[in-house]
């Protein structure tokens, strides 16, 4: 197996960014996301939906500016109470 862990993730700024984001079936996922992007531009859209239904994930693309907008919003996802998982 190669080891990546020693190596950075090299980007030129600024680049669109997809973020992975599961919620519960009825989360309002467009209320939660408009919450920690605010009125910057993106695109949401619907991925997958679990087996049995209780989940939905969802594909969400924006322009990031730098490294570190780019962490501060994946940190503010994943601390959003409605949304269990950012990937």
């Amino acid at each position: 197996m190669i080891d990546l862990s020693d190596k950075k993730l090299e980007l030129n700024y600024p680049c669109s960014w997809e973020y992975k984001l599961v919620v519960l079936e009825d989360c309002n996922i467009k209320k939660c996301v408009k919450e920690v992007v605010f009125e910057r531009e993106h695109n949401l859209k619907p991925s997958r939906t679990s087996s049995k239904g209780k989940f939905k994930s969802y594909s969400l693309e924006m322009l990031v500016h730098n490294d570190d907008d780019r962490t501060e919003i994946f940190r503010l996802l994943g601390e959003h109470s409605e949304i269990k998982m950012v990937l």
